[in-house]
């Protein structure tokens, strides 16, 4: 049987983390990645990225309707690695935190998490207002990992792929798939400890 690893891509801005996401897990022959992609993550995509839709689609190995909450996904008993919301927006976030499963992206969430899967928020909004933190305190609360795209700066980024890329490789393997696209941090060197 393979692994699986299910992903949704929201209307919020920073929809390259979920596109990178899939073109990663493309190199992971044996893992099975499934794709939601939500009606504003469409025109997300169109509006901050040169992909169409179909070509992200493309990347994923099984395809669902964010309508579709009869999916394989929506069951636990569909054994998965857990899943990653990237981005994920603040809409998806209440769906999520308050286990309002109108539709597949929070009811396959919902079901993860009553599985004890890991669940990756890569919630995208900033500034943040009370509401957003209550919103992501009931997430974490429920069993669900916030984590917003900060950047990391010790890998020396040089470019906006090295900083795509930290992230993804930090939220892949937080759900156990190991990964190089971020640099493991060891420790200060004696020179930038004086620094």
């Amino acid at each position: 049987m393979p692994q699986r690893l299910i992903v949704a891509i929201t209307g919020a801005s920073g929809v390259i983390y979920g596109i990178r996401l899939l073109e990663t897990l493309a190199r992971f022959p044996a893992i099975e990645s499934h794709l939601i992609l939500s009606a504003a993550a469409r025109a997300t995509i169109a509006q901050e990225t040169s992909w169409a839709a179909r070509d992200v689609e493309a990347l994923a190995t099984v395809v669902h309707s964010p309508a579709s909450i009869g999916a394989s996904i929506a069951s636990g008993s569909f054994e998965t690695l857990g899943m990653i919301v990237a981005p994920c927006s603040i809409k998806t976030l209440s769906a999520i935190a308050n286990c309002y499963s109108s539709e597949l992206i929070a009811r396959a969430a919902d079901v993860q998490l009553k599985e004890g899967r890991p669940v990756v928020l890569l919630v995208r909004e900033t500034p943040l207002h009370a509401g957003h933190l209550r919103l992501m305190s009931q997430a974490a609360a429920n069993g669900a990992v916030i984590m917003p795209p900060v950047p990391a700066f010790y890998g020396r980024p040089a470019t906006i792929d090295d900083l795509v890329n930290s992230t993804v490789g930090r939220a892949l393997a937080r759900v156990g798939l190991k990964n190089d696209l971020f640099s493991e941090w060891t420790g200060m060197g004696p020179a930038r400890a004086a620094e």
